[in-house]
């Protein structure tokens, strides 16, 4: 990568600065670097000359003078620099070649090799996905995509809840609450069933033992109730994966909760926490009965456990019902392959296998990494996943199990408004809630912004309105940081201008015809290209935007954030924009429009990959 040569060789230039001084050469020094947001103060700047100065005994700007010589001595980097410019107090500001830059290619470092597992999406299998769900696979999604991108081998999860509460009140609504209507899916039916099950405890809240008598049921696994909880489930996740396919999501492995029980994965996880002290059965209080990882916690502020996170610290309930914690500890040590069993598998769709009692058995788990795509209000359910590692003794799994939390999604007034929500308390935002029965499906969500798109675009040649939706979503659920909270606007998501998955594809698709036109015209774009004297600044501009892609990938991929991808996308689709207004591309001496359509070119390389990472289209046409 770019940046790793250039600290390659400023850190050899200061390693030779102070044998020159024969001065004490601290150990692993850091070297700043930035790129100037003018291009006035270079392509790079360091300002590791003043950090110098305390332990030199020197003036900044001596020391700056002294490293820029030693660059120059070695030959400007290989001749990737064509200027090194020092300026007070002490910066080192680098001047790129861009003519040598071209002529050259910088290859993400290596992959570790590590195997690593990432669980996402893992909705309850009750009913239809809503967008708050859509976020959570979106996230995991760029996640696989970044990682692979970087050469990681990685395996993607998708954990099917079918022992929970939220599919035993589906099953409750099925068997004792009158309900009809009309019904394309299923998962559509049992979205309002559910809201309307969830009425019916509230008036009448001894319903609520049904749900206990059919959690047993389900977890028991024999009879009725089971059969008939396994067959709602399997119908409802089969309608989640094609959704979900839809949007260009795959798994390679569905995950069942109930596998992990009949399996014996729980018994085996059980029997190697007995085994610890922090395991126990409470006697008294308010949770006797129940088995408990009984271990110190401690939250930011100091303070020990609060009452709201008791609960979270149960693993067997005192009626004997296994909470989603304890299934969730059986299943991570599987993960890391710290179990002395496996599961079998069964193809379920496609590519993706599902875990079942019969079939074959296939290299899944055994991950050197684990990565969980979860929202922020299961944070501390995670943290007792990781310290029921470390009880058992598995530290470097417990250091190596990743979290990836993020904010929820709401509705915006405008948005809320038009779903028919009551809007007239003028709140900032409108939550979706399941049990309500509020919120957007996923898929009527599509067909929505599909509606949208397609009024609105006056030329209907190119992408199908279906597919720039489906973008424009992604995009819009990508581009925020983790823990913001999504406050989506149907109308903002679909603008084709500003920071949007619809003016990343018309970027895209302007670059290309631009290219379509040079062919037309008999102008072959080679490399390498002969570069003008001067460039102007909306090409340099591009050109240093364009070399850093390996490294916004790589660090995005370390720091396992998305919406870094999403601010590089968006930064390069203006200034390509910016260098198509303003340097004409099919105008003036035929070398000038080579090397302009080249440029074009590289744009189009580069933002094809980008656009790959966010499951995005590259259209030639919109």
């Amino acid at each position: 990568m770019l940046s790793q040569i250039i600290q390659t060789h400023l850190a050899h230039s200061v390693n030779q600065v102070f044998e020159s001084l024969q001065a004490d050469q601290r150990q692993g020094i850091t070297i700043p670097m930035e790129q100037p947001a003018n291009l006035e103060h270079g392509d790079y700047s360091t300002n590791i000359a003043m950090q110098l100065a305390k332990s030199l005994r020197m003036a900044p700007l001596a020391i700056a003078g002294l490293i820029a010589d030693r660059l120059e001595q070695q030959g400007n980097m290989d001749g990737l620099l064509r200027k090194v410019e020092v300026v007070a107090p002490g910066f080192i500001n680098l001047f790129m070649d861009w003519q040598e830059w071209a002529g050259r290619s910088f290859a993400l470092p290596p992959g570790s090799g590590d195997k690593i597992v990432i669980e996402h999406t893992s909705v309850n299998p009750n009913k239809s996905m809503h967008l708050g769900h859509l976020r959570n696979s979106c996230i995991g999604d760029v996640l696989v995509r970044m990682l692979r991108q970087t050469g990681h081998t990685v395996e993607v999860h998708n954990y099917i809840d079918d022992l929970g509460n939220q599919l035993a009140d589906t099953v409750v609504g099925l068997l004792h609450v009158p309900f009809e209507g009309e019904y394309v899916r299923f998962g559509d039916y049992c979205w309002d069933l559910y809201a309307k099950v969830n009425k019916e405890y509230a008036q009448h809240p001894e319903m609520t033992h049904k749900r206990t008598e059919i959690l047993h049921g389900l977890e028991e696994g024999q009879g009725n109730m089971a059969w008939l909880g396994n067959l709602v489930a399997e119908r409802i996740v089969r309608e989640h994966v094609e959704e979900m396919r839809n949007f260009g999501i795959e798994y390679d492995l569905l995950v069942w909760e109930s596998s992990i029980v009949k399996e014996g994965f729980w018994a085996a996880a059980s029997t190697l926490l007995e085994q610890t002290a922090v395991y126990v059965r409470e006697s008294e209080g308010k949770l006797a009965g129940c088995r408990v990882l009984k271990q110190a916690v401690t939250d930011n502020s100091g303070t020990a456990d609060s009452e709201e996170h008791l609960q979270d610290k149960v693993l067997v309930r005192s009626n004997g019902i296994l909470t989603y914690t304890a299934k969730d500890i059986a299943y991570h040590l599987w993960k890391f392959g710290l179990l002395d069993r496996d599961f079998s598998y069964t193809p379920f769709t496609g590519e993706v296998w599902t875990t079942g009692l019969n079939g074959k058995k296939l290299p899944f788990g055994q991950a050197d990494r684990v990565i969980n795509v979860i929202d922020y209000r299961q944070e501390y359910p995670q943290q007792m996943v990781k310290q029921a590692l470390q009880a058992l003794g598995f530290q470097a799994q417990a250091d190596r199990l990743h979290h990836v939390s993020y904010g929820v999604v709401s509705l915006s007034p405008a948005s809320a408004a038009e779903l028919g929500i009551d809007t007239g308390d003028g709140r900032h935002s409108y939550a979706m809630s399941g049990r309500q029965g509020i919120g957007i499906k996923v898929t009527d969500l599509a067909l929505l912004m599909e509606k949208t798109i397609e009024e609105a675009r006056p030329d209907k040649k190119g992408l199908s309105s279906r597919i720039i939706a489906i973008a424009a979503i992604r995009y819009y659920l990508l581009r925020y940081n983790l823990g913001t909270e999504i406050v989506f606007d149907f109308r903002q998501a679909t603008e084709i201008s500003g920071n949007t998955g619809v003016y990343l594809l018309y970027s895209y698709a302007r670059a290309h015809s631009v290219l379509n036109k040079g062919q037309d015209l008999g102008i072959t774009v080679s490399r390498p290209v002969e570069f003008p004297q001067d460039l102007e600044k909306a090409e340099a501009a591009l050109l240093r935007h364009l070399s850093a892609w390996p490294d916004t990938l790589n660090n995005a991929g370390k720091e396992l954030a998305p919406s870094l991808i999403c601010t590089y996308a968006h930064g390069l689709a203006t200034l390509f924009n910016n260098f198509y207004a303003v340097c004409p591309i099919l105008k003036g001496a035929e070398e000038l429009m080579r090397f302009r359509l080249w440029i074009t070119s590289a744009f189009v390389d580069t933002f094809s990959d980008v656009l790959q990472v966010l499951g995005l289209p590259a259209p030639g046409r919109m």
